[in-house]
């Protein structure tokens, strides 16, 4: 059984890894470049993710760990989730949801060009004894997150017939890999999950998700239901492979910061289903209303 666990362990990393790469891959393959594009002049719904992930998201986390006492390394991941929009899951949880799959084109790229650049500016500032340079915390991001998908979209433009042919393939290695690293969570960071019980860890990263997917779907500023929708589920989850392949990088990095970036990414996947089956009905209501 130590076997086991020690061979589980030794490959959660890199699993990691594959489970980011083929999950972005396959969002960029989904990507139709000129809908991306008009998607992109939507100047309202560009200022909202703007505004909604890297202002309102930052001080809402400030607000709760001055609120709630937590140890140092919760409050490292509070603060570095807090500028890390949207899963690797977004467009599964999009889809579920009957979102604006256009809009929802164009937010996910820009909320991973933004963790690429705020995480890495953001650590230095939140990790007291981070050694490593912005730059050597962007390169695992930019090379895991940024290269995948942008290789993607850029495969669905120049040829679209083979990465039409190759996306299922693509798709379905990229669920087996998540399940399989969702399975190693489990096997691994049970134990340690437990651990954190009377921390007011995963009650903090409760309020977050809650308060921003409520505030990002109830406060659309005009915005349609499908695309208020899509807004809410990428504020509500957190990109926490980026903030697991960040935390990577950290050189003799707290075991804390692991555990409870593996417990805040699993509960946002159940919280995600939870709002795209109560977001789904409503956009059946809106089409049958024919109301925004």
């Amino acid at each position: 059984m130590s076997e086991i666990m020690q061979f589980l362990e030794t490959t959660f990393k890199p699993m990691v890894l594959v489970f980011t790469v083929a999950n972005l891959f396959a969002m960029g393959l989904q990507v139709n470049m000129p809908r991306l594009i008009q998607a992109l002049k939507n100047k309202k719904g560009m200022a909202l993710i703007f505004v909604w992930g890297w202002v309102l998201g930052p001080a809402l986390a400030y607000l709760i760990i001055t609120a709630i006492p937590l140890a140092e390394p919760y409050v490292i991941v509070m603060l570095l989730s807090s500028v890390a929009p949207a899963a690797p899951f977004f467009p599964l949880m999009v889809e579920k949801a009957r979102g604006d799959m256009n809009f929802a084109g164009a937010f996910y790229p820009l909320v991973v060009v933004g963790a690429v650049v705020f995480i890495p500016l953001f650590g230095p500032l939140v990790i007291k004894e981070l050694t490593v340079s912005p730059w050597a915390l962007a390169q695992p991001l930019f090379l895991t997150l940024l290269l995948p998908m942008a290789i993607g979209i850029a495969a669905r433009h120049y040829a679209e017939t083979a990465a039409t042919k190759i996306f299922p393939a693509v798709n379905v290695i990229a669920k087996i890999v998540t399940l399989v690293m969702l399975s190693q969570c489990f096997v691994i960071y049970a134990r340690p999950m437990l651990d954190t019980v009377g921390s007011f860890a995963l009650l903090s990263g409760t309020v977050f998700m809650v308060v921003m997917a409520l505030l990002a779907y109830l406060v659309g500023f005009g915005l349609k239901q499908n695309q208020r929708s899509v807004m809410s589920l990428g504020m509500l989850q957190r990109n926490l492979a980026a903030i697991l392949i960040a935390a990577f990088a950290i050189p003799n990095v707290d075991p804390r910061i692991i555990t409870f970036t593996i417990m805040w990414g699993l509960w946002s996947a159940v919280l995600s289903l939870i709002a795209a089956r109560i977001f789904a009905k409503h956009a059946g209501e809106t089409v049958a209303g024919n109301t925004t």
